[in-house]
């Protein structure tokens, strides 16, 4: 017998209904069947069994709904009569979800399934249903058991058949029909279908979920890269943490495992990793796990099959491991389906499936992850090695060449050439002795540049090595180099100064005839100028002076590098670029843009007039920020797209990302955030190409957030501002408040109200010690609205309450604090419009009225505050007129349980219903007098003017209000009356009239 009470059976089936989808959910309900049935009330079983059925759809254990409905229905056999026309409706319903967990459950013999299949067409044919709902369920059947004839004559029988109350919803059955197409291998087809749900057209409680987690492989075949991003950001959304949604997450892996997004793809199988179990529901299971094997299965191609992948069973796994076990269970499964079925279908589309190859190498989502691990080595063979294939003595000869010519040009792609030299040379029986220093200098310059400990001496032997060739060219710039080593590694400035004279006299000291002896001088004297720059800060030791010091060493180092540029002009344009974006930057830094501007733009025409485009980048990248600062963007864009055009040789990732969110900056501050997003989104791949994921790529997310959100892609806005935001709180107290009110802003307008209310409230932290009030306050009333919107009422009351007292401290925002006040007032009659709710919500109008009359300052009396003196009294009438409705209620009922404890009477309800009316009357004088930009709220007064006069038994006095309206407006220039004020306000007097 049940120890549970029929109330409290009935309390828990409510709540129940509202849980969210799950296995804890399902046993709740399993609990509470049986206690119904152990209470003998046969209409409280129904209810129960009912209950277990919708629980059951909406999680991984669907196919478990079999069992109830057959004793749903025996029920309904037993007595159809007592099923109500709702109850037999559902009951009906419920037919097309069993007949799909038909075909799921591969325990289900063949004739057993379609005996199902028949008994749901005789019933629907006797019930007077359309067909077709039984020839979609048909397809499906016939599809997963291999007969393709039947299934293409159902799928033109669902068409051709009528649709009824009975059928799907539109957004479901364009999935199946959209679906079906692209079974038949019709991409295209399938996308035209969707159209309407991708577009949010036709939606549903899991539409468009599910479609836009299946459209992503259609359209990465077609090529349609940028709609494919763009689903997977909003589809992942709103498939994430949803168990019955689990076949859709499995598709958002296999997405990110074909896009060259694997550490993106581990990431969404971790916050899934509690449903990488044996799901009841076989074809769930095998559609998730089969999007995991995807992504394991790449993973273990790329190297990564040691990588810890997530718990199995309670057991931890690698991916190679999960890959195996997984692949296993699946593979069974699948052949059980085709056991029962009698074809190889579900094993063959199961395998095409896991071993897909990828649809494009890299394709930026925007959102962050984390970069993956190096792979291991592989390991070396067991067979006796075989000895690498000689060199090609003129293809070596080529390449060095090609390597000498770039690097005397400075050309970016240098250093790739050396390496593959270098790995050429490794191999070669005889090479020649000049190539080995070449390759010798490349490995030093690189130590140099990682600032290593063993540069010094790398590039020693290097010089040394030239020395002995006779190449005292390239020994002298070697010298040079020892010098910016020892700066680099902090030695003693005499040190340096002495490195400096030493490659300069080995400048100075090559033969006449060297045609690159200018060249090293001048290279010589440019570092000596840079340097000594740097020393001389060094030794500056009057603390006192140091401002006159730094202004003093700018002047210097102006003045030498102005005479460089005099002395090499015309001989070595590529030199002079660099001394004129060094005194560009020295004009920067002493405050003064304007003179940076020409300098800026004189080193990018003389990199490029000197065949080095690539060296004009950084000037141009420069120079478009500063040109943005001084307000002109046109100038600021042409600098950038300069910039970005020159950079197609530059090999740096760093330097591809600035030049790209540099420009994307621009664009958007000019309103192109579709050009914008597009750059920003690869100015973040490649910041995360230079592992400066939490730096550049955080501000480059942001950016593209901000990008998303101006196309009103809030979804995608929000995706990747999350997947960034620990990175972007790291970059200071402003940028932490501001991302966090962004966040806040972008879920307020995606409907999520308690996590809009989360990111205003953190952001509020933020700001809690601040001198000035009123940033909390703001961020105090927003998150109270959410709250609100949420219908969190006490912590919405105690949000708005400390934004009123902040408010008050900031001492001048009357508009702000009127508007807690209001919806405050709203909030003390949410739960139950009562005596005291009431009694509450006017004195807190009452106060937001006596702030806007009482005069504030000096000023005039503002329109603002005027405005919303008539909202205060608009909504003080609004309030009393629910008081009214309530008791109105009461008295059409009859029913003394669901009206107030004291009823009013007559007198008082009069009394209120006249209030109002002059409470309406008063804000609609106010807004007359504001003009014609409030006519929409001086009508709407007036119109609950009229019809509360109507329920006071003086309709005519509402009429003549209206009229006396409809005659002003007439009046009024054409076109500047909203075409809805006039035959509303028309239909209503006739309405009164009547």
């Amino acid at each position: 017998m049940s120890t549970m009470t029929r109330e409290e059976i009935e309390q828990g089936l409510q709540e129940n209904r509202f849980a969210p989808g799950g296995t804890a959910r399902n046993a709740h309900a399993e609990v509470l069947a049986a206690a119904a049935e152990a209470s003998g009330d046969s209409e409280l079983f129904r209810d129960a069994l009912d209950n277990l059925i919708n629980s059951y759809l909406y999680s991984s254990e669907s196919t478990k709904m079999l069992v109830p409905f057959a004793r749903l229905l025996q029920e309904y056999d037993k007595d159809p009569g007592a099923f109500s026309k709702g109850d037999t409706h559902s009951l009906f319903w419920q037919f097309k979800w069993v007949a799909t967990a038909i075909s799921e459950s591969p325990e289900i013999p063949l004739e057993s399934a379609t005996g199902w299949l028949d008994e749901m067409e005789r019933r629907y044919r006797i019930a007077g249903y359309s067909e077709r709902p039984v020839r979609e369920s048909e397809l499906w059947f016939a599809d997963v058991i291999g007969d393709d004839e039947r299934a293409e004559r159902a799928y033109a029988r669902w068409q051709a058949a009528d649709r009824d109350d009975m059928s799907d919803c539109h957004a479901c059955e364009l999935n199946g029909q959209g679906h079906y197409a692209m079974l038949r291998g019709d991409d295209a087809r399938a996308l035209e279908v969707w159209q309407p749900v991708l577009a949010g057209d036709k939606t549903c409680a899991e539409e468009p979920h599910r479609v836009l987690a299946t459209a992503l492989l259609p359209l990465l075949r077609l090529g349609r890269f940028e709609e494919a991003r763009a689903q997977h950001l909003r589809g992942y959304r709103m498939a994430r943490g949803k168990e019955s949604l689990l076949p859709s997450v499995g598709k958002h892996i296999e997405f990110c495992a074909l896009t060259g997004n694997e550490p993106r793809g581990l990431e969404i199988l971790a916050e899934h990793a509690a449903h990488v179990a044996p799901l009841a529901n076989l074809d769930d299971r095998l559609s998730f796990h089969g999007g995991v094997l995807v992504l394991l299965r790449r993973l273990k191609d790329l190297g990564h099959g040691h990588l810890p992948a997530v718990p199995y069973e309670g057991v931890p796994r690698t991916v190679a491991e999960l890959y195996e076990v997984l692949r296993a269970d699946a593979l069974d499964i699948a052949r059980r389906f085709d056991a029962r079925n009698g074809t190889t279908r579900v094993s063959e589309r199961f395998l095409a499936r896991i071993g897909g190859a990828p649809l494009v190498d890299v394709l930026p989502l925007g959102v962050r992850s984390a970069a993956l691990p190096q792979p291991e080595p592989a390991a070396a063979p067991v067979a006796a090695p075989v000895p690498a294939p000689a060199t090609d003595g003129a293809a070596l000869a080529e390449l060095v060449r090609r390597a000498r010519a770039a690097r005397d040009l400075g050309h970016p792609g240098s250093d790739g050439l050396w390496a593959e030299v270098a790995a050429r040379v490794g191999t070669a029986d005889a090479v020649d002795p000049l190539v080995r220093v070449d390759v010798a200098d490349h490995r030093a310059l690189a130590a140099a540049r990682a600032g290593a400990g063993d540069a010094a001496a790398l590039v020693t032997a290097v010089r040394d090595g030239y020395r002995a060739l006779g190449r005292e060219e390239r020994a002298a710039l070697s010298e040079l180099r020892l010098a910016s080593v020892a700066a680099q590694s902090g030695a003693a400035p005499g040190e340096i100064r002495e490195l400096l004279a030493v490659a300069l006299r080995a400048a100075e000291a090559l033969e006449a005839d060297e045609p690159l002896r200018g060249r090293r001088i001048a290279l010589a004297e440019l570092s000596a100028i840079r340097l000594e720059s740097y020393l001389r800060s060094l030794e500056a030791t009057d603390a006192h002076d140091h401002g006159h010091g730094q202004e003093r060493a700018h002047g210097e180092l102006a003045a030498e590098l102005t005479a460089f540029v005099a002395s090499y002009a015309q001989s070595l344009p590529d030199l002079v670029a660099e001394a004129e974006e060094m005194l560009g930057r020295i004009a920067l830094s002493e405050g003064d843009p304007e003179r940076a501007v020409p300098l800026l733009a004189a080193a990018a025409a003389r990199a490029i007039a000197a065949g080095r485009p690539w060296q004009a980048v950084e000037p141009l990248v420069l120079r478009a920020g500063v040109l943005m600062s001084l307000g002109r963007p046109e100038e600021a864009e042409e600098a950038a797209r300069s910039g970005l055009a020159h950079a197609g040789e530059l090999t740096d990732a760093e330097q591809q990302a600035v030049v790209r969110l540099t420009l994307a900056d621009i664009l958007l501050e000019r309103a192109d955030a579709a050009e914008a997003a597009e750059l920003a989104l690869t100015a973040a791949h490649w910041f995360d190409q230079a592992g400066l994921t939490a730096d550049g790529g955080a501000q480059a997310r942001l950016l593209l957030a901000r990008a998303y959100a101006h196309q009103h892609r809030n979804a995608d806005a929000a995706e990747v501002l999350r997947s960034t935001l620990p990175d972007l709180l790291e970059h200071g107290e402003q940028q932490a408040l501001a991302v966090r009110e962004f966040l806040g802003d972008l879920l307020r307008e995606l409907g999520e109200p308690r996590e809009a209310a989360e990111q205003y409230l953190l952001a509020a932290e933020l700001v809690k010690g601040w001198e000035d009030p009123r940033p909390q306050a703001g961020l105090a009333q927003s998150a109270a609205d959410q709250l609100s919107e949420a219908r969190l009422t006490p912590e919405a009351v105690a949000a708005y309450e400390r934004a009123l007292e902040l408010h008050r401290l900031s001492g001048d925002a009357p508009v702000a604090e009127v508007r807690v006040l209001r919806s405050l007032a709203w909030l003390a009659i949410r739960e139950e419009v009562s005596a005291t709710g009431v009694a509450r919500a006017r004195t807190l109008m009452a106060e937001a009225a006596g702030i806007l009359e009482t005069p504030q300052g000096d000023a005039p009396e503002s329109p603002e505050l005027r405005s919303e003196l008539a909202q205060t009294w608009h909504q003080l009438a609004q309030v009393l007129d629910r008081w009214v409705s309530v008791h109105v209620q009461e008295d059409d009922d009859d029913d003394e349980e669901s009206g107030p404890a004291e009823a009013l009477g007559d007198a008082e309800l009069t009394a209120l219903r006249l209030e109002e009316v002059l409470l309406w009357d008063r804000a609609a004088g106010v807004y007359t007098d504001l003009g014609g930009d409030h006519l929409a709220e001086r009508f709407q007064c007036l119109n609950n003017a009229a019809w509360t006069e109507r329920e006071l038994g003086r309709p005519e006095a509402g009429a003549a209000r209206l009229s006396a309206l409809i005659e002003e407006l007439r009046t009024w220039p054409e076109g500047s009356v909203p075409e809805w004020i006039l035959p509303r306000a028309e239909r209503t007097v006739a309405h009164l009239k009547d």
